[in-house]
């Protein structure tokens, strides 16, 4: 019985992310094809200068148990450079305001590292070390997929109230 909920709860988490992540392009009744895009691009800043600052000055561990290689230090690297990515995507698509697309990036910084930690934790429960073996050496396609499916949810929830409000 408990196999099956944590069937049918990995499914539903699955599903419903990506729905959400299918809704954020058009979360205003018009598809804006940046809307995705741009959150995309700074989960891969992200992860990418989380890793790079964290392998080359990371000392303090962020949860050794669940992640041993992630580090604080890499945490605030990452999303230091998901700032800058959303400053200049800000420049370049102004439909959004600046603030906007710092929140924005300040959201799927700190979500999308959640659902990588989250990731490793269900990878650690199951005791395997990658997801896939499609991309050698990058845990399979999950692994690259697991922060935006993750943060997606509360992107969409951000832009929902951002267009109530305004």
């Amino acid at each position: 019985m408990f196999e099956k909920r944590k069937y049918f709860t990995t499914i539903f988490f699955l599903i419903t992310s990506i729905v959400f992540l299918t809704l954020i392009p058009c979360y205003n009744q018009e598809y804006d094809p940046i809307i995705i895009a741009a959150p995309l691009l700074m989960i891969w800043t992200n992860d990418t200068f989380a890793y790079l600052v964290g392998k080359n000055f990371g000392k303090h561990k962020l949860l050794e148990r669940i992640s041993p290689k992630k580090t604080i230090e890499g945490f605030i690297g990452g999303m230091f450079f998901t700032l800058i990515t959303g400053y200049i995507i800000s420049i370049f698509h102004t439909t959004l305001s600046t603030t906007v697309w710092l929140i924005m990036s300040i959201i799927m910084s700190i979500f999308g590292t959640l659902g990588d930690l989250i990731q490793s934790k269900f990878k650690r429960q199951a005791g395997v070390k990658d997801s896939g073996s499609i991309m050698p050496g990058h845990g399979g396609i999950f692994d690259r997929l697991d922060s935006i499916i993750f943060a997606s949810p509360f992107l969409y929830v951000f832009l929902q109230i951002l267009q109530y409000v305004s």
